[in-house]
């Protein structure tokens, strides 16, 4: 035992110690400037605020910052953005990220999604109003004409021209109500006088 601790004290080995310690610290110092150039070590890019920018302005803006994109998915469309800008991103605009950071991009699609119209005939005037509600149309107008159903929807109008039930309008679309005011109509009475 008295001889370890002699070596343990001897020139030598404390050379050997110091070269091993000054080996360590240069390694360190190598690898830690060696990862400050590969990660860009405290550069940063502010990310760009690409709302309600076209997808080919967006290309432009993200090369100019040294970014990367993914265009997600289309969201559902939303009026209040031209159609194939984009709505929102990820990180949020004014974020400070890495130069070659992925930059996730959701576009406003081209028109709202078509929606299928429900069978309302012979269903009164509210339980229609409910109905295509449901599935994302508005009734933008109630027309009365003669018959004997009162409140009664009888047809369907969307831009003038008649819609039957499954036909596909797109989301938010405006229909008119044809609907029956309770008068027995003028051929009723003429059928019924005949007999």
């Amino acid at each position: 035992m008295r001889n370890f601790f002699n070596f343990l004290k001897s020139k030598s080995f404390l050379i050997q110690l110091g070269l091993a310690l000054v080996l360590i610290v240069v390694l360190v110092f190598v690898t830690l400037s060696w990862l400050k150039g590969l990660t860009n070590h405290g550069e940063f890019v502010e990310v760009p605020d690409f709302s309600k920018q076209s997808v080919m302005d967006m290309r432009k803006s993200v090369e100019d910052a040294g970014l990367r994109y993914e265009v997600l998915d289309s969201a559902n469309y939303n009026a209040d953005y031209p159609r194939f800008s984009i709505i929102e991103q990820n990180p949020a605009a004014g974020t400070k990220v890495k130069t070659n950071r992925k930059i996730y991009l959701t576009v406003n699609p081209s028109g709202y999604k078509k929606v299928t119209v429900p069978n309302i005939k012979q269903v009164t005037k509210r339980n229609a109003t409910s109905m295509l509600k449901a599935v994302g149309l508005d009734v933008q107008r109630v027309t009365y004409i003669d018959e004997l159903g009162k409140d009664m929807v009888y047809e369907i109008k969307y831009k003038g021209k008649y819609v039957k039930p499954g036909d596909k309008l797109p989301k938010t679309s405006k229909v008119e109500l044809i609907c029956g005011n309770g008068s027995i109509t003028s051929r009723a009475i003429i059928k019924a006088d005949s007999e």
